[in-house]
């Protein structure tokens, strides 16, 4: 059995300037190193907004920090005339590890739909950069089709348009519950993390499903993050809101000091 080593992602969104970015890093880093955590237990990836990027790296590398560190959003194509658009040669060159794909704000604000998600998964993948693949249902979906059908769907219509070698990570993010207050259940999160982690299996191998870390997030704090990290399917966090207070980031990472086997 592969032993996934649990990922907590902060997604800023759209918050912080540059110089508050690197402020948030060097707290968040001081207030691990206080609380004595190991963060090789946990893989710890920030995801500022683009501007941020050179400032975040710059600090994670020069004081050795070891986190990651990713982009919020990428292009589908590689270079030209396409303005505003940002590569994911860009990124890499940046030192980038991770990309998040396919957010529901996203979805919603730009109008991606899965054809889009699906090319800049590949974009990601051919830049050496390992996607997060945003799914997850609204709350209509949810009483018209219950919890895992819709995203379900959106992940195998970008698992179709990839090699079954591809290393990618999942993050389930149902959107009634993105900035509600109101999380999933532990049982639900968990019940369509399986069900995520069958259609990995199905389009790609047994092997990369159980390679292949699938993430809860959605209304995720410290009060909540063990119950949802003690299910056998859910293999870390993407955090919102969460994310840009850094003592209760701190809190999140430090999970595995609550969860009780």
């Amino acid at each position: 059995m592969v032993d996934r080593r649990p990922l907590i992602a902060g997604n800023w969104k759209m918050n912080f300037d540059h110089l508050r970015a690197i402020a948030f890093v060097q707290k968040f880093a001081w207030t691990l190193k206080d609380a004595k955590f190991p963060t090789t237990e946990v893989e710890v990836a920030l995801f500022p907004p683009f501007t941020d990027i050179r400032s975040v790296q710059t600090t994670i590398e020069s004081d050795g920090l070891g986190f990651a560190f990713g982009a919020q959003d990428l292009s589908p194509f590689e270079s030209g005339a396409h303005t505003g658009d940002i590569s994911g040669e860009m990124l890499a060159k940046l030192g980038c590890r991770y990309v998040i794909i396919g957010h529901s704000e996203r979805r919603q604000d730009h109008h991606e739909d899965d054809a889009i998600v699906s090319a800049k998964t590949v974009a990601a993948i051919a830049s050496g950069l390992i996607p997060v693949i945003c799914v997850g249902e609204t709350s209509d979906d949810l009483e018209k089709f219950g919890a895992s059908a819709v995203p379900v769907g959106q992940l195998r219509e970008v698992l179709t348009a990839l090699k079954p070698d591809a290393e990618i990570v999942v993050a389930y993010e149902p959107v009634w519950a993105i900035g509600s207050g109101q999380a999933a259940t532990p049982k639900q999160a968990q019940d369509v993390c399986a069900a995520l982690r069958a259609v990995i299996a199905e389009e790609m191998s047994p092997e990369a499903a159980e390679a292949t870390r699938v993430l809860y997030g959605g209304s995720v704090k410290s009060s909540n993050i063990a119950s949802f990290l003690r299910e056998k399917d859910v293999d870390g966090a993407l955090v919102g809101g969460a994310s840009l207070d850094a003592e209760e980031f701190a809190k999140i990472v430090q999970f595995p000091r609550h969860v009780i086997a």
